[in-house]
Protein backbone atom coordinates (compact mmCIF):
# COMPACT_ATOMS: atom_id res chain seq x y z
CA UNK A 1 0.00 0.00 0.00
CA UNK A 2 0.91 3.31 -0.47
CA UNK A 3 2.38 4.68 2.76
CA UNK A 4 -0.61 7.41 3.60
CA UNK A 5 -2.73 4.71 3.73
CA UNK A 6 -0.72 3.03 6.05
CA UNK A 7 -1.17 5.98 8.15
CA UNK A 8 -5.06 6.22 7.89
CA UNK A 9 -5.69 2.63 8.52
CA UNK A 10 -3.59 3.17 11.45
CA UNK A 11 -5.17 6.02 12.84
CA UNK A 12 -8.48 4.17 11.72
CA UNK A 13 -7.51 1.55 14.15
CA UNK A 14 -5.61 3.14 16.83
CA UNK A 15 -6.46 6.33 17.27
CA UNK A 16 -9.03 8.19 19.21
CA UNK A 17 -10.00 11.51 19.98
CA UNK A 18 -8.53 13.67 22.80
CA UNK A 19 -9.70 15.39 25.55
CA UNK A 20 -8.80 17.75 28.07
CA UNK A 21 -6.84 16.97 30.92
CA UNK A 22 -4.24 14.43 31.40
CA UNK A 23 -6.40 11.83 29.87
CA UNK A 24 -6.10 13.82 26.56
CA UNK A 25 -2.35 13.94 26.88
CA UNK A 26 -2.32 10.17 26.83
CA UNK A 27 -4.74 9.98 24.13
CA UNK A 28 -2.28 12.60 21.94
CA UNK A 29 0.69 10.43 23.00
CA UNK A 30 -1.05 7.22 21.82
CA UNK A 31 -2.00 8.82 18.61
CA UNK A 32 1.59 10.16 17.71
CA UNK A 33 2.45 6.17 18.51
CA UNK A 34 -0.28 5.11 15.95
CA UNK A 35 0.95 7.40 13.43
CA UNK A 36 4.48 6.70 13.88
CA UNK A 37 3.92 3.19 13.84
CA UNK A 38 2.03 3.15 10.60
CA UNK A 39 5.02 5.24 8.80
CA UNK A 40 7.71 3.26 10.57
CA UNK A 41 8.04 0.66 8.26
CA UNK A 42 8.71 3.02 5.04
CA UNK A 43 10.10 5.37 6.72
CA UNK A 44 14.08 4.17 5.92
CA UNK A 45 12.92 3.56 2.06
CA UNK A 46 11.99 7.61 2.51
CA UNK A 47 15.08 8.64 3.76
CA UNK A 48 17.30 6.45 1.29
CA UNK A 49 15.73 7.59 -1.21
CA UNK A 50 16.22 11.37 -0.38
CA UNK A 51 19.38 10.19 0.29
CA UNK A 52 20.26 8.84 -2.84
CA UNK A 53 18.76 11.21 -4.99
CA UNK A 54 19.51 15.05 -3.55
CA UNK A 55 22.49 13.59 -1.55
CA UNK A 56 24.21 11.41 -3.98
CA UNK A 57 22.37 12.96 -7.51
CA UNK A 58 21.55 9.61 -8.11
CA UNK A 59 18.28 9.80 -10.93
CA UNK A 60 15.24 7.44 -9.98
CA UNK A 61 15.72 5.03 -12.41
CA UNK A 62 19.02 4.36 -10.43
CA UNK A 63 17.40 4.71 -7.12
CA UNK A 64 14.40 1.92 -7.64
CA UNK A 65 16.21 -0.12 -10.24
CA UNK A 66 19.85 -0.58 -8.32
CA UNK A 67 20.18 1.41 -5.36
CA UNK A 68 16.48 -0.48 -4.12
CA UNK A 69 17.85 -3.89 -4.72
CA UNK A 70 21.49 -3.06 -3.13
CA UNK A 71 22.36 -5.17 0.06
CA UNK A 72 22.83 -2.05 2.51
CA UNK A 73 18.84 -1.23 1.46
CA UNK A 74 17.87 -4.47 1.39
CA UNK A 75 19.67 -5.59 4.81
CA UNK A 76 18.01 -2.29 6.29
CA UNK A 77 14.46 -3.25 4.96
CA UNK A 78 14.75 -6.40 6.76
CA UNK A 79 14.69 -4.96 9.89
CA UNK A 80 12.06 -2.23 9.73
CA UNK A 81 9.94 -4.86 7.98
CA UNK A 82 10.32 -7.92 10.52
CA UNK A 83 7.46 -9.31 11.96
CA UNK A 84 9.42 -10.47 14.89
CA UNK A 85 10.75 -7.55 15.99
CA UNK A 86 8.00 -5.38 15.58
CA UNK A 87 6.00 -8.08 17.78
CA UNK A 88 9.12 -8.13 20.39
CA UNK A 89 8.66 -4.14 20.58
CA UNK A 90 5.29 -5.00 21.16
CA UNK A 91 5.91 -7.54 24.12
CA UNK A 92 8.20 -5.35 25.12
CA UNK A 93 5.32 -2.45 25.87
CA UNK A 94 5.01 -0.40 22.88
CA UNK A 95 2.06 -2.32 22.04
CA UNK A 96 0.28 0.93 20.21
CA UNK A 97 3.46 1.95 17.96
CA UNK A 98 4.25 -2.05 17.31
CA UNK A 99 0.79 -2.94 16.51
CA UNK A 100 0.33 -0.20 13.96
CA UNK A 101 3.56 -0.84 12.32
CA UNK A 102 1.92 -4.85 12.18
CA UNK A 103 -0.80 -3.79 10.72
CA UNK A 104 1.66 -1.95 8.08
CA UNK A 105 2.82 -5.18 7.63
CA UNK A 106 -0.21 -6.94 7.05
CA UNK A 107 -1.05 -5.36 4.25
CA UNK A 108 2.45 -5.04 2.33
CA UNK A 109 2.73 -8.43 2.64
CA UNK A 110 -0.16 -9.86 0.15
CA UNK A 111 0.47 -6.70 -1.95
CA UNK A 112 4.17 -6.72 -2.96
CA UNK A 113 5.86 -8.79 -5.96
CA UNK A 114 8.93 -7.39 -7.03
CA UNK A 115 9.97 -5.48 -4.44
CA UNK A 116 8.38 -8.04 -1.75
CA UNK A 117 10.69 -8.24 1.23
CA UNK A 118 12.07 -10.49 3.47
CA UNK A 119 9.01 -9.68 6.62
CA UNK A 120 10.30 -12.39 8.65
CA UNK A 121 13.85 -11.63 9.34
CA UNK A 122 16.28 -12.55 11.09
CA UNK A 123 14.32 -16.49 11.70
CA UNK A 124 14.04 -16.69 8.29
CA UNK A 125 15.41 -14.84 4.88
CA UNK A 126 12.40 -16.52 2.73
CA UNK A 127 10.29 -13.43 0.98
CA UNK A 128 6.87 -13.83 -0.09
CA UNK A 129 6.29 -12.93 -3.80
CA UNK A 130 2.58 -12.39 -3.70
CA UNK A 131 0.59 -12.32 -7.01
CA UNK A 132 -0.75 -8.86 -6.34
CA UNK A 133 1.11 -5.52 -6.54
CA UNK A 134 -0.44 -2.44 -5.03
CA UNK A 135 1.20 -0.18 -8.00
CA UNK A 136 2.32 -2.66 -10.77
CA UNK A 137 -0.75 -3.31 -12.96
CA UNK A 138 0.84 -6.52 -14.71
CA UNK A 139 -0.09 -7.78 -10.79
CA UNK A 140 -3.22 -5.91 -10.26
CA UNK A 141 -2.15 -2.90 -9.25
CA UNK A 142 -4.85 -1.08 -10.75
CA UNK A 143 -7.71 -3.12 -8.82
CA UNK A 144 -5.65 -3.00 -5.62
CA UNK A 145 -4.78 0.88 -6.37
CA UNK A 146 -8.90 1.46 -6.50
CA UNK A 147 -9.67 -1.06 -3.42
CA UNK A 148 -7.13 0.48 -1.61
CA UNK A 149 -8.61 4.16 -2.36
CA UNK A 150 -12.45 3.19 -1.65
CA UNK A 151 -10.85 1.80 1.56
CA UNK A 152 -9.29 4.86 2.56
CA UNK A 153 -12.24 6.67 1.86
CA UNK A 154 -14.14 4.68 3.83
CA UNK A 155 -11.80 4.82 6.91
CA UNK A 156 -11.20 8.82 6.28
CA UNK A 157 -15.67 9.12 6.92
CA UNK A 158 -15.01 7.01 9.89
CA UNK A 159 -12.11 9.58 11.33
CA UNK A 160 -14.13 12.11 10.35
CA UNK A 161 -16.99 11.27 12.32
CA UNK A 162 -14.65 10.11 15.39
CA UNK A 163 -12.86 13.52 15.20
CA UNK A 164 -14.13 17.29 15.49
CA UNK A 165 -11.23 19.27 15.63
CA UNK A 166 -10.47 21.32 12.61
CA UNK A 167 -6.86 20.49 12.65
CA UNK A 168 -7.68 16.81 12.46
CA UNK A 169 -9.87 17.30 10.13
CA UNK A 170 -7.50 18.69 7.90
CA UNK A 171 -4.59 16.71 8.54
CA UNK A 172 -7.72 13.99 7.20
CA UNK A 173 -8.37 15.81 4.34
CA UNK A 174 -4.61 15.96 3.33
CA UNK A 175 -4.29 12.38 4.06
CA UNK A 176 -6.60 11.70 1.75
CA UNK A 177 -5.30 14.23 -0.95
CA UNK A 178 -1.61 12.44 -0.69
CA UNK A 179 -3.11 8.84 -0.94
CA UNK A 180 -5.27 9.78 -4.11
CA UNK A 181 -1.92 11.76 -5.19
CA UNK A 182 -0.23 8.57 -6.91
CA UNK A 183 -3.35 7.19 -8.63
CA UNK A 184 -3.79 9.95 -10.23
CA UNK A 185 -0.77 11.56 -10.85
CA UNK A 186 1.50 8.63 -11.94
CA UNK A 187 -0.38 7.31 -15.12
CA UNK A 188 -0.19 11.25 -16.11
CA UNK A 189 3.91 11.03 -15.73
CA UNK A 190 4.08 7.90 -17.02
CA UNK A 191 2.13 8.82 -20.57
CA UNK A 192 -1.04 6.34 -19.86
CA UNK A 193 -3.18 8.67 -18.19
Amino acid sequence: MNTPAHLIFAAAAFARPAAAGPEGAAARRRNLAALAGGLAPDLALFLLVAWARWGLGHDLHQVFREDYVSPLWQGIFRIDNSIPLWAALGAAGLAIFAGAALLHLAFDLPLHHSDARPHFWPLSDWVFRSPLSYWNPARHGTAVALAEGAACLALGALLWRRFRGAWVRAAIVAALAVEAAPTLVWPWLLGSG
